[in-house]
């Protein structure tokens, strides 16, 4: 299976450039067997690819992480996206013994003291869960985009998830975001009123803040380190290997 699936990988990463969004989606249904699951955000690039999802009754399942720090803005699109479509959108949450053990060790806000505690964070609220929303799945849609961040720029449509086991699809990898703010805003589909108010890319509520003019599109999250390739490890490659739980000795 492995094989097959890295093979197939490769066939649908050199199909994709030639197809539209939503025929990607359609192909990655077609070419692959088994559970298919896109992770939400609530973003507007993961709204466009719900909403293809859904208007077109794909059978790809749509999964949020709730972290338990979002913000209500989110919990308001959440809801609105639900209802416009009628369909539901399932969430994972972290689990509880970790969550507690990782406050009481490190403190509500921890992460701002350290990157290990951030990373400790994200790891408890966001990179388990993923774990558990992936388990059994053969492949994984995502709404990354090229132009969001250098670390991102080099990934490919399609490829080989080897920590997961599965083909990770990004069927909107060459769109700008003004590519996908057009169709969101063309197809009425319910989209995030922080983004209007600066917010570009939208994470946990301690995690995010609005954009400085000239601000490239990510640098809202995690600000205050000095890094230039900020990422909760939901899409840095082997980064679930190298979370600390505080459950953990």
């Amino acid at each position: 299976m492995t094989t097959d699936l890295k093979t197939l990988a490769g066939t649908l990463n050199a199909e994709f450039p030639a197809l539209s969004p939503l025929d990607r989606l359609k192909r990655l249904r077609e070419a692959v067997s088994g559970r298919l699951v896109f992770t939400t955000s609530l973003g507007i690039e993961d709204q466009m690819i719900t909403h293809l999802i859904f208007s077109n009754a794909i059978k790809i399942e749509v999964v949020t992480l709730d972290t338990g720090r979002l913000f209500p803005e989110s919990y308001e699109v959440w809801r609105r996206t639900e209802e416009t479509y009628g369909k539901r959108i399932h969430a994972k949450y972290p689990q509880a013994e970790a969550l507690e053990n990782l406050i009481e060790e490190q403190g509500i806000d921890g992460f701002y003291h350290a990157k290990e505690f951030r990373l400790n964070c994200c790891g408890v609220r966001k990179i388990e869960p993923l774990g558990r929303a992936l388990a059994g799945a053969n492949g994984w849609v995502t709404g990354l985009r090229a132009d969001q961040s250098a670390n991102r720029h080099d990934m490919d449509f399609a490829g080989y998830d080897s920590v997961r086991g599965l083909i990770k699809a990004n069927p909107i990898f060459d769109w700008s975001r003004e590519d996908v703010a057009a169709f969101t805003k063309e197809n009425g589909v319910p989209v995030n009123v922080l983004h209007d108010q600066g917010f570009l890319s939208i994470g946990c509520a301690p995690c995010t803040r609005a954009l400085e003019p000239g601000e490239p599109e990510r640098a809202g999250r995690w600000w205050w380190e000095d890094d230039t390739k900020r990422e909760c490890g939901l899409h840095v490659p082997g980064a679930s290997e190298g979370v600390r739980s505080p459950v953990q000795a």
